[in-house]
């Protein structure tokens, strides 16, 4: 019983990953924080990493995150070309924050919004935020993570480093 229980989570956990190098979807619905419909295909960086945050208002860790990886991001451009995509799980509910959230917080950041969770759905992203990616000069998916604790943009930066040699 223990294996077949070990076995059963097992399997839960694994459908809920992103397969490594899987391609980014490009035909999912969002919006800019003008109310602009676009699709995914426009999270792209002519060839260079791309970091997809997916995040909330609501969410502390997120906003430490990004308030985080703001203060080191030019020199992150400079360095490797890397640009940071935020896109807010806000609800209908909450999705009339985040553009004021975002000028208060004076982000550099590319932000769309994804109010039904179709593309954090699509990503396997869950509903506990932040949840990051980065994708490769292809489009692929080459490294996940979930949560944020201080100091882990450092091993952001890094995967991103290894990513260019």
């Amino acid at each position: 019983m223990k294996k077949i229980l070990i076995a059963i989570v097992s399997l839960f956990f694994a459908g809920n990953l992103v397969a490594q190098n899987a391609t980014l979807p490009q035909n999912i619905a969002l919006r800019t924080l003008d109310g602009e419909s676009v699709q995914s295909s426009v999270i792209q960086n002519d060839g260079k990493p791309v970091i997809i945050s997916f995040w909330a208002t609501w969410c502390k860790p997120c906003n430490l995150e990004l308030n985080n990886i703001k203060e080191v991001y030019e020199e992150w451009q400079e360095e490797t070309g890397v640009k940071l995509v935020a896109v807010s799980i806000d609800d209908a509910r909450s999705a009339n924050r985040v553009k004021p959230h975002v000028e208060a917080n004076d982000w550099p950041y590319e932000v769309y919004l994804d109010q039904n969770r179709d593309f954090a759905r699509a990503l396997n992203a869950g509903n506990n935020p932040p949840y990051t990616y980065l994708i490769n000069g292809e489009g692929e998916i080459v490294w996940q993570h979930t949560g944020y604790l201080p100091g882990a943009e450092d091993e952001l930066i890094e995967k991103v480093r290894e990513l260019l040699k």
